[in-house]
Parts: C-alpha cells; sequence; structure tokens
C-alpha cells in the first residue's frame, strides 16, 4: 500500500486526532519491511472506566435516603463479601481503616487498607497469605446478593411506608376541606397537613429515583461493587502468650471506589435511635456522670483505642458494685447495636477444642429483643464513648448462644489494643485514625 494512494495528505493526518498521526507511522513501518498489502483501521473510543460508581457520601437526617443508602457508603459498618467465597454468600463487616504511611522498604505511602476477619475475606484460614505482584487478585466486594438485595427492599418498604402518610394524609386534608376552614386553629391545620402532604410526595419521589439509580449502578458485584482487592491475611490462631483469638485480614481500598467520601473510622449513629434513646442505652445505671454527646450529623469519629489496663479495670460501674463498659457497633447483620463488656472473663472453646481469652460482650438488657450480634456481624468494630470521644475496645469474630436459641448471647471480640500491634507487624507505619483520605 503506498502512502500516497491515501486521500489525504500527510499534513492533513498530523493536524487530525491521535488516528491517522499513528497509522500513518504503521504504514510506514509496514512499507519499510516490504509489507503492502494490509489494511490499518482506526476507530475512536472514550475509555470506560470498570470500577463503577464511587461510594456515596453520608446526607442528613431530612434527606429521604439518608437511612436507605447506608450500604453504599464508606462509614464503619461497610457490608463486606469476597469473591473467593461468594457461592456461600458468605458476609461480614468492616473493622477499620488505615493508612499505611510508610511501605516495607521506608518509601512513602498514600494507600489505604480495610481491615476485617480473615475468614471473611479468605476461604483458607488456616495459611498465610500474602498478594504478590502478577498473582490473580481475590476480590473484596461491597455487600453480598442477599445484602444488596435487603437494601433493595429497605428502599421498597420506605416507599410503601411514605405512600401509607401520603394516603391518611390526603384523606385528612379532604375531610377538612369539606368541613370548611372555620377558625384560626383549622387554618394552621390546614397548612400542617399540606406540608405534610407535600413531604411526603417529595420523599416519594426521591426514593423512587434512588432506587432506580441503585438498580442501575450497583446491581453488578463484579464492575459495581468492587472496592479493593486482599493484600494480607495472618491465619487465624490463638496467641500462646496472651491467649487472644487473632482472626485479621487486610485488603487495598480502591481509591476511585472511596477517596472521594472518605472521613476515616466514623461511626453513624444517625439512623436507628434517638439521641435520647442512646443516651438512655449508654448510660442505664445513674451510678455517675453521663458524658455521651450525639455528634453532630450523627456522626461519631472514633479517636483512639483503650488500652489494656482499661480493658481489665472498666471504669464505669453499675448499682451491683460491678466495672463494666457499656459498649456499640454498627454491624452488617443487626446495624447499630448496644452491648455490654464486662471484663476479660469470658473462656471460648473452639472448633480444634483450643481455649481463648476473649473479650466478651452480652445483650445490653436495654432492648430485651435486640441482640448485639448475628452471622454477618463478624469483623465489626466495637467502641466505648468517654468524655465524648470513641475509642476501640475489640474486633468480633464469632458469638455463642444458649439453650435452643439461635441468636447469639454473647458475642466474642479480639480485644483491639491486641488487633493494632498484630497489624502493625505487618504494617509497621500504620496509622488507624485517618480523618481524610490523605492523613
Amino acid at each position: 500500500m503506498d502512502p500516497q494512494s491515501l486521500p489525504f495528505s500527510e499534513a492533513e493526518l498530523k493536524q487530525a486526532t491521535l488516528g491517522p498521526p499513528v497509522i500513518w507511522d504503521i504504514l510506514a513501518i509496514l512499507l519499510k519491511h516490504g509489507v503492502d498489502d494490509v489494511v490499518v483501521e482506526w476507530r475512536e473510543a472514550v475509555p470506560q472506566q470498570l470500577s463503577g460508581s464511587p461510594l456515596m457520601g453520608h446526607v442528613g437526617r431530612n434527606n429521604a435516603t439518608y437511612y436507605v443508602r447506608r450500604f453504599l457508603t464508606p462509614l464503619l459498618g461497610v457490608p463486606l463479601a469476597t469473591q473467593e467465597i461468594e457461592e456461600v454468600d458468605a458476609q461480614g463487616t468492616l473493622t477499620l481503616y488505615f493508612h499505611e504511611n510508610k511501605d516495607k522498604y521506608g518509601n512513602p505511602s498514600d494507600k489505604v487498607y480495610g481491615v476485617t476477619n480473615c475468614h471473611v475475606l479468605c476461604k483458607e484460614t488456616n495459611v498465610n497469605y500474602k498478594f504478590r505482584s502478577g498473582a490473580p487478585r481475590k476480590y473484596v466486594r461491597l455487600c453480598g446478593m442477599h445484602r444488596f438485595q435487603r437494601g433493595l427492599d429497605e428502599i421498597t418498604q420506605a416507599i410503601k411506608d411514605h405512600g401509607i402518610l401520603a394516603e391518611v394524609y390526603t384523606r385528612e386534608l379532604a375531610k377538612l376541606q369539606v368541613k370548611g376552614v372555620r377558625n384560626q386553629d383549622d387554618t394552621e391545620e390546614l397548612c400542617l397537613l399540606q406540608y405534610n402532604l407535600d413531604r411526603e410526595l417529595t420523599s416519594i419521589a426521591t426514593l423512587e429515583a434512588f432506587h432506580q439509580e441503585v438498580t442501575q449502578n450497583w446491581s453488578n458485584i463484579n464492575l459495581d461493587r468492587t472496592i479493593g482487592y486482599v493484600q494480607h491475611a495472618d491465619p487465624i490462631k490463638v496467641d500462646k502468650n496472651t491467649g487472644y483469638t487473632s482472626d485479621w485480614a487486610a485488603f487495598l481500598v480502591d481509591e476511585t471506589k472511596v477517596s472521594d467520601q472518605f472521613e476515616g473510622n466514623v461511626v453513624d449513629l444517625g439512623y436507628k435511635f434517638s439521641p435520647s434513646e442512646l443516651k438512655a442505652q449508654f448510660y442505664p445505671f445513674d451510678t455517675g456522670p453521663t458524658t455521651f454527646r450525639f455528634p453532630d450529623e450523627g456522626k461519631l469519629r472514633i479517636h483512639g483505642c483503650a488500652t489494656k489496663a482499661e480493658l481489665e479495670n472498666p471504669a464505669e460501674v453499675d448499682n451491683e458494685g460491678q466495672r463494666y463498659l457499656m459498649v456499640g457497633k454498627d454491624g452488617n447483620a443487626t446495624d447499630l447495636t448496644v452491648g455490654r463488656y464486662a471484663g476479660l472473663i469470658s473462656f471460648f472453646e473452639n472448633e480444634a477444642g483450643v481455649e481463648s481469652i476473649e473479650v466478651g460482650i452480652y445483650n445490653s438488657g436495654c432492648k430485651s429483643v435486640e441482640v448485639f450480634s448475628d452471622r454477618g456481624d463478624s469483623g465489626a468494630l466495637v467502641w466505648h464513648c468517654k468524655n465524648g470521644n470513641a475509642y476501640i475496645v475489640g474486633q468480633i469474630h464469632s458469638g455463642q448462644n444458649k439453650g435452643g436459641s439461635t441468636s447469639n448471647h454473647v458475642t466474642y471480640c479480639t480485644p483491639g489494643w491486641y488487633l493494632l500491634e498484630q497489624i502493625r507487624k505487618q504494617f509497621q507505619s500504620a496509622n488507624f485514625f485517618p480523618t481524610s483520605w490523605m492523613g
């Protein structure tokens, strides 16, 4: 093929987009080597990102999607599943995020990692896993299939709930209009009913649009809900020196999915209980001053970690003089719950017959029908409040029921200070309390 036979000049090629100059170079190379019987084609295309939409941001409680969007935000309580164990729909919960700061060679690093249980991310839990460059990746997903469907169902139910209220306000408004406005009270009632009706109708429209957005942009678990891949997993073991259970793994977080809405380790307290209900649960005994303050926007930041001494000798005292801590967690299965930690007194015998010392969390009893945790909450961070700030108590890894109950009677956790210590053996410069993606 002779370049002179092309329908445009070399000058015209160089004034065009990337395609023609590239074609010209290819033709020149082919002709140089005596190849003149090929056709070179150019197709322009717009690059398409395969990682899907970024995670959603937290919104205020006046937004109709406030509660139902929580499973698609990066605040703590993120529901996790992995490609490796999708066939059994095993799921768990993000424990926390950390900044690497420096890699193993001491070079600056801007990588952010997520932590959860080893048994949440790995099918084989008795081997040490490290990701090697070029090896197949074990992808981490936001929501397994059941959790994602639950999220869609919650949106649908919210639409129905607002629809019921809209129907009630419509009937009451019509009845008042038929009766006629006779005084100031009727006028105020009419205005209030109209306001409430308009608000419910707006909420319905917002939620319907939100349901469509979630269905279109998040349904594909491979393209839409991949948020990273497993980087390191320690085998599950009981420490011979301390007796504590080590059950953790770390995954590299996809910056394109998370960074825009990343706020660090923050718990959303605002959607399940009112501020007064939470305060009552955290302080069930009138034995001292209450230091719990409902945070701005309902966002409780994790500021630090309870020390070994603080866990061995809890600061709060109940009506019978027993030391304890009221603790909270936000998990994939049971959402925000409050429980009672009574010290390192729980001994758990695992399937291998090995006894371990655990942080035992009991159901608080404040809400008799509510358990502290259930299947799917593995990995969730347990914390307590002190002087208005939140501090890590432990990481959930299992639970135990009693009698014929199918719900957990006691939740078992790895002490938080010990967990951070184990992570730092692999990530020596880890910062566990970031406030932004960069630090």
